[in-house]
């Protein structure tokens, strides 16, 4: 059993928190996680670009209604331009968009890196504290949270003065994933790191991300590290009943594990196409998007590769319930389904914009096409 995890004015009990994956954590999918999980842990909106809220960009809007059962609201933001965060964050405390503003530095995709976003920025101290002083400053009452990884590769290791502006200005709390930005998403989470960052920043919760891919895995990350809550990210694609899984390894019941058949596993599917639907305001839309989802769902049955390929250009709700019904529904939880899905590959080279590496005070260089017109990454 954890302490109860405190954002703010919050209390995240148990202390899990689902990550911001672009195009996967929407409204739709954040509500059958929250299900699942009895409406327990904090559940954060994909990353949003700052200057992309800041010109209400429609589909930015989009993203960041919240459904009227989800409490807290949090919002990841991506920016770059301290002014547009700033912008940004007094916009969520004044319209009352929000309840809580998480900034995200951990992005490791070359077309945000290469702008000097994401994963690149801490590497710029100087940056890094106008940025966390405008966010805590224009946020008010809200509490300011940031994600972030080791670094941009084993050279450039940032985390560990990152997490001490970070205290300095003011931030709440600090999740770490314990991978650099050279790793993407291949080889193994570093949670040594976020021990490190724990016993380097005592003054405020340390969340910890990379490798859990069951409830078991992040307990056994909060026993080693002593991190104050997890931040689950990969581990729940095709897959949102780990929430269930990890409120009762939090609770002290780590035998209560969710292993649905595939006759459960097809019922949440349609759910999950059908939220999409109602939220995007076309059926047929709603199961375009779902289709990304379907192998993560799927992982570990006997389905076939034909059934898997049609189930996955499926265009009706009708049609996709149909393709379901033909399959053994009977089948049980298959031992292949647990473990690592999503993303793996690593890549050795990070993209970054000319010189960054030269200073790493030095704030020049960063321009406002650093920011995405829509999230992403």
């Amino acid at each position: 059993m954890t302490h109860p995890l405190s954002i703010g004015p919050h209390a995240v009990t148990p202390p899990v928190v689902l990550a911001p994956m672009a195009g996967i954590t929407n409204a739709p999918f954040r509500t059958l996680c929250r299900e699942f999980s009895g409406g327990k842990g904090l559940f954060v909106s994909e990353m949003i670009t700052t200057r992309a809220l800041v010109e209400r960009n429609e589909k930015t809007m989009q993203l960041i209604r919240f459904d009227a059962s989800e409490q807290p609201r949090s919002i990841q933001l991506y920016g770059v331009d301290p002014a547009t965060v700033g912008k940004a964050v007094r916009m969520i405390a004044e319209e009352d968009l929000a309840d809580h503003i998480d900034l995200n530095f951990g992005c490791p995709v070359p077309k945000v890196t290469r702008k000097g976003g994401g994963s690149a920025l801490p590497y710029k101290r100087n940056l890094l504290r106008a940025i966390l002083r405008e966010a805590v400053s224009g946020a008010g009452d809200l509490p300011v949270t940031m994600k972030m990884r080791k670094g941009i590769d084993d050279d450039h290791i940032t985390y560990l003065d990152a997490g001490r502006i970070a205290v300095e200005e003011g931030v709440t709390a600090i999740a770490l994933h314990g991978r650099t930005a050279a790793q993407h998403y291949g080889g193994t989470a570093d949670w040594d790191a976020i021990a490190r960052l724990k016993e380097h920043v005592p003054e405020i919760p340390v969340l910890g991300n990379g490798d859990i891919w069951s409830a078991g895995d992040a307990l056994r990350m909060v026993r080693e590290t002593g991190c104050d809550g997890v931040v689950v990210g990969r581990g729940c694609l095709g897959r949102p009943w780990l929430f269930s899984d990890l409120v009762a390894a939090f609770e002290g019941r780590a035998e209560d594990v969710a292993r649905p058949d595939l006759r459960a596993v097809a019922d949440v599917m349609v759910r999950h196409a059908t939220l999409l639907g109602e939220w995007i305001g076309d059926e047929s839309k709603g199961v375009v998007d779902f289709r990304k989802h379907v192998a993560w769902y799927l992982k570990g049955f006997a389905v076939g590769s034909e059934m898997r390929k049609r189930l996955a250009i499926t265009s009706s709700l009708a049609e996709l319930r149909a393709g379901l019904d033909e399959l053994d529904l009977d089948q049980p939880w298959p031992a292949g389904a647990d473990g690592p899905r999503g993303r793996t590959s690593g890549n050795n080279r990070v993209v970054l914009p000319d010189g960054w590496l030269k200073d790493p005070y030095d704030c020049a260089g960063v321009s406002e096409d650093a920011e995405l017109d829509t999230s992403g990454g």
